[in-house]
């Protein structure tokens, strides 16, 4: 039977010494009871205490930790099916394999592009954040996996079915915690003994969840402590169920051979193919979606599905409610105003910049809601709009008084006219795509 914060506060030291990480033993009592936190996390728990509370708080899914922790990637330890229902607490990370078959001048360039892969939205860096290194039938696989680790700064994923290539590999770079991928029902015993000396996470893989779980348990008693289920995602609609059944079978009936976090490797004939099944299993419910393709275009469409599904439903996701500058402004430049909802100012940021027309953007806090919904929802106002612009001083940046207002709210214009100082109010565009081309020919004009 699952206990309460309050129980698990009364077997805690109650010293609030915050070696946890957290404030208060209170906070972490609560922690461990919202399964968030293992009870191990506390370092001056008493051994008696451990017995009491160790099988009834351990967390369903277990928290799994690629790399070391400069560049660690941490997974696991969710506590729905469903975003709604709170939130998913660790974001799923995008994998790209280097294949053997590379030279070692293309494995570098590959690598060159992973690194590059870096994008910007909503204010967020989107990026991969695992490199796979295939080992079986490379001439060097340890000079080949030292120099990788020494080109990039993500976590590795050591790729290989022959267990004496990946003990010599995994012994070498023990250190930087690189996940051995992927022990079956033929190299388990083998791949355990390696991830047990080694203290690695070992990802495992089976045909059924009967055999994945029989798979983990035998893992798990040979000591290895770090387990990832591995899925294939030749078929898509049976790798969605078995994730689901995974996820299900842990969260709802606390089934621990399938408490672990859970990876899909992406083969697919075409890149666009490949790129369309990875978003799929990242949205559900891929801890790590490994996959071949590296251009930007393949990328970036996952990590934006990544982005989208991880955040969390509770917080509204805005931007701070005061005068941004785009570009180098001057009294001469013009003075939009948005909502502080992210989407909304980054895309209206976003086309300011591509308008190459320096600008001042004033932000309005409408409780992170959009136009529409923040004029639906009585969040703004034309009065509001106005005690923001005087609040941030607008005025003073500018010598003229014209105020370019979002195409959405014309009905705003008379009323900012009549109680302001903005005496010529510039109904804008109604889409952000507009915004360069109404810079540009009306503003200029």
């Amino acid at each position: 039977m699952a206990m309460t914060g309050m129980q698990i506060y009364k077997l805690l030291p109650r010293t609030n010494c915050k070696d946890c990480g957290l404030p208060t033993c209170m906070a972490f009592a609560m922690q461990v009871a919202a399964k968030q936190k293992a009870l191990d996390e506390c370092p001056h728990v008493t051994e008696e205490s451990k017995s009491s509370l160790s099988e009834s708080t351990a967390p369903p899914m277990k928290l799994v930790r690629i790399g070391p922790d400069e560049k660690k990637f941490e997974f696991g330890q969710e506590t729905v099916m469903f975003r709604h229902e709170e939130k998913f607490h660790r974001h799923a990370g995008l994998a790209v394999r280097i294949e053997a078959s590379l030279s070692d001048e293309e494995a570098t360039a590959k690598l060159k592009k992973v690194n590059d892969n870096v994008f910007t939205r909503v204010g967020e860096r989107l990026l991969v954040q695992l490199v796979g290194i295939e080992i079986d039938g490379v001439a060097d696989p340890v000079a080949r996996v030292k120099a990788i680790v020494g080109g990039c700064c993500l976590p590795v994923i050591l790729i290989g079915s022959d267990p004496d290539t990946m003990k010599s590999v995994a012994e070498a770079v023990k250190d930087e915690r690189p996940l051995l991928y992927r022990a079956d029902e033929g190299s388990i015993d083998a791949f355990a003994s390696i991830a047990a000396e080694c203290k690695l996470p070992l990802a495992i893989h089976a045909p059924g969840l009967e055999a994945l779980a029989d798979l983990t348990q035998k893992a798990k008693d040979a000591g290895v402590e770090e387990l990832i289920l591995s899925f294939d995602g030749e078929k898509v609609g049976d790798t969605v169920r078995d994730l689901t059944k995974a996820r299900r079978a842990a969260l709802k009936k606390q089934f621990r051979p399938l408490g672990c976090p859970s990876m899909v490797e992406v083969n697919r004939g075409t890149p666009e193919q490949e790129t369309v099944v990875a978003g799929t299993f990242a949205a559900k419910y891929a801890g790590i979606v490994l996959v071949n393709g590296v251009e930007p275009w393949q990328s970036l469409p996952v990590l934006v599905t990544i982005q989208d599904v991880y955040t969390d439903p509770q917080v509204p996701n805005t931007v701070e409610a005061k005068l941004y500058e785009i570009g180098s402004p001057d009294e001469n430049s013009p003075v939009l105003f948005t909502t502080n909802f992210s989407l909304t100012y980054f895309s209206v940021e976003g086309e300011v910049e591509r308008s190459k027309v320096p600008a001042y953007i004033a932000v309005v806090d409408t409780e992170g809601l959009g136009v529409l919904n923040a004029y639906a929802g009585d969040k703004i106002s034309a009065e509001k709009v106005v005690k923001a612009l005087a609040e941030q001083k607008a005025s003073e940046k500018v010598k003229h008084r014209k105020l370019i207002i979002p195409g959405l709210l014309p009905i705003f214009r008379a009323e900012i006219e009549d109680t302001s100082e903005w005496n010529e109010v510039i109904i804008g565009p109604e889409s952000a795509r507009e915004i360069p081309t109404f810079l540009v020919n009306t503003w200029k004009s």
